[in-house]
């Protein structure tokens, strides 16, 4: 019962919320924020990172940086492009869609990809640390570093080309095609690779290695 004299002092309670209806509503002004970004021209980043956003406009264009880590997105609309980096760490994402178009970074560490669409470039880096990935692109062009610490992939694809650094630590790598190229160096440690060549054997089969290589 609210006391005469809350009422006497203009506080009269309102029944808090419920977690659902708060979930709904952060929701509503998520997608709110969304519409706006596309009303001004969709200029610029676009930061939805831990919002409980699941999916994205099939019209949405993104100028700079789509961040959407730690949320639960689980698709990304066909043909989606986005002039910056797109941010998908800590996510329940499974794949990405045909016609993706990043122009900085993709990071995908910590969610359960496990293959990539044909087609993808990146200038930046591209993070697949720690996911579930088995497989990359026939081509690949990383324009910086590639990071595959700690995955179950086991070979690389034929011309695969990384202008950075190459990071297989502990990955469960045992190939190594002759055509790749690596502009740094090669991280091999803690590999089956690193158990049975030396740096000197390494470098004889894949001579397209310009930095050091680690095992």
């Amino acid at each position: 019962m609210i006391k005469l004299i809350d009422i006497l002092e203009n506080k009269i309670l309102v029944p808090r919320r419920s977690p659902e209806e708060r979930s709904k509503n952060y929701l509503i002004a998520t997608q709110k924020k969304i519409q706006q970004y596309m009303k001004d021209g969709s200029k610029g980043n676009l930061d939805l990172s831990n919002t409980p956003i699941t999916s994205l406009p099939q019209d949405l264009k993104v100028g700079g940086n789509l961040d959407l880590n730690d949320t639960p997105i689980t698709s990304l609309p066909q043909d989606l492009k986005v002039g910056g980096g797109l941010g998908l760490r800590n996510t329940p994402i499974t794949s990405l869609p045909q016609g993706l178009t990043i122009g900085g970074y993709l990071g995908l560490g910590g969610t359960k990809i496990t293959s990539l669409p044909q087609g993808l470039t990146f200038s930046i880096y591209l993070d697949l640390g720690g996911t579930k990935i088995t497989s990359l692109p026939q081509g690949l062009t990383v324009g910086g570093s590639l990071f595959l610490t700690n995955t179950p992939i086991t070979s690389l694809p034929q011309g695969l080309t990384v202008e950075g650094v190459l990071y297989l630590y502990g990955a469960k790598i045992t190939s190594l095609p002759p055509d790749l190229i690596v502009g740094s160096d090669l991280n091999l440690k803690n590999t089956p690779i690193s158990k049975k060549y030396t740096k000197e054997q390494i470098k004889q089969m894949v001579p397209g290695i310009k930095g050091d290589i680690y095992i």
